[in-house]
């Protein structure tokens, strides 16, 4: 903000020097206001906002020390510098303990009074920068617990009063749903809404670490038990005693290393790789999957009895097709957050650009529709966007039968078609396909397998 901009309210009981001082601050753009004495000035401020206050100490009816009192208790929110021909140490200091920013003495000369003003100027560009950082902290900032996840429809409303239930208790959740859906959200949310939401919070992907890793980074192990290990851990479990841990993909966990968690559920203790005693832990195991845990049992890829474990509540989260009613209020929620990490103001959604968003398939779900939004405000620098302006992925047609109304059928031909062309665009690199479809490597040789694509 430039000075031409500065509202400033002079309080005097000398004429001249109020008009000495308008005539300096005039001069250098400054729009100034008078006040014969500390009472008058308050009604000014009753009246109009002024960024700046220059008060004198000896007046008739409220001397300044009295005005500044005044001001402070009815809390308006101007700087005040005050002014005195008879001032001392003790004064100055009394002024400033009362709230004003600065204290100048009579006579003074025009730069010095226009020094100690800019200065004033300062303290308020930085007071405003304070105010807007707070606000645009708030408005950005990450809501927690069920607040977190965003919902209108009724199928979601019940997703969240189950997750409030399951978040009173202590019980171990399962997580299901497809990729994309949200939930290592939930996960947090759980943790959030629990008694234990002041101690931490901590995750891990089954299928991103190494099967030999895992055992270690999960668990912990003594100094010197293997190569490299030239200082005890204390693991994933450590780190997050008295907390929550969530195992994500958790499908994807080595079945030699499925017994050993196990035993951390059933005996609440676990022992480091290289240690022969066991230590007591106190976690709240949570576990996401987006494959059926339940078939990998049948196939003998994952134990019954850890699956009923993990599984003591089953939170099924629903794909965004099935819930389409939230298009709307997941597109306020990130929008925001997304025009503020780019830097560009946020744009309005034409009404049929929010049915082209709410008709779409979205098979990635929530993170495809976030992922989506920040493509297309890269692309557009509209005010407003239309449906033409929107670039959203193509889908390719299902080859279903028109009376085959099999929503299964048709999930699995789409995911089929999915992973073929990520085998082509990557030169059959099953790896790099993995990365392409966001599933675990292990997910995905289970399903080129299923479908039949080796």
């Amino acid at each position: 903000m430039t000075s031409n901009n500065r509202q400033v309210l002079v309080i005097d009981d000398e004429e001249s020097m109020r008009h000495m001082l308008r005539i300096v601050l005039e001069r250098e753009g400054y729009r100034v206001s008078e006040a014969n004495s500390g009472r008058q000035g308050l009604l000014r401020l009753e009246n109009g906002a002024f960024d700046l206050v220059l008060c004198d100490i000896r007046m008739p009816e409220m001397d300044g020390l009295a005005f500044l009192k005044e001001k402070i208790e009815r809390k308006f929110s101007s700087t005040v510098v005050m002014m005195s021909a008879y001032g001392s140490i003790d004064t100055a200091v009394e002024c400033m303990k009362l709230g004003a920013y600065d204290y100048i003495s009579k006579p003074f000369r025009p730069d010095e009074i226009l020094l100690t003003v800019r200065k004033a100027e300062e303290r308020l560009d930085l007071h405003k920068e304070n105010v807007d950082l707070k606000t645009t902290l708030k408005r950005t900032a990450r809501p927690q617990g069920v607040d977190a996840i965003v919902h209108r429809s009724a199928t979601m409303q019940g997703v969240i009063e189950m997750l409030r239930r399951a978040a009173a208790s202590s019980a171990s959740v399962l997580i299901t749903g497809e990729t994309g859906t949200g939930k290592e959200l939930a996960a947090r949310a759980l943790h959030n809404e629990s008694d234990r939401r002041d101690k931490p919070f901590l995750a891990v992907n089954c299928s991103a670490i190494a099967p030999g890793l895992l055992e270690s980074e999960l668990f912990g192990h003594a100094k010197g038990a293997f190569t490299g290990a030239d200082r005890a851990r204390a693991g994933l479990f450590g780190a997050a005693d008295g907390g929550t841990l969530l195992l994500d993909e958790i499908g994807d966990l080595p079945l030699e290393l499925q017994p050993k968690l196990l035993r951390v559920l059933q005996e609440g203790e676990v022992r480091r790789v290289g240690e022969n005693t066991p230590r007591p832990v106190n976690v709240r195991i949570l576990a996401a999957t987006a494959v059926d845990l339940k078939e990998e049992v049948v196939r003998g890829r994952f134990r019954e009895d850890l699956y009923y474990r993990l599984a003591v509540i089953t939170l099924e989260l629903p794909p965004l097709r099935d819930r389409s009613e939230d298009i709307a209020q997941l597109v306020t929620r990130y929008l925001p957050l997304l025009c503020a990490r780019l830097k560009r103001p946020v744009p309005e959604l034409a009404p049929a650009a929010m049915q082209k968003l709410e008709q779409h398939a979205w098979p990635g779900n929530v993170r495809e529709l976030v992922n989506a939004l920040e493509k297309n405000l890269i692309l557009n620098r509209e005010a407003v966007l239309e449906a033409d302006d929107l670039v959203l992925a193509e889908m390719p047609q299902v080859a279903t039968k028109p009376e085959d109304l099999s929503l299964k059928k048709a999930v699995e031909a789409l995911e089929r078609e999915y992973i073929a062309k990520a085998l082509e665009e990557t030169g059959g690199n099953r790896t790099q396909a993995a990365k392409l479809l966001e599933i675990s490597l292990r997910s995905l040789l289970y399903k080129i397998k299923d479908y039949g694509l080796e």
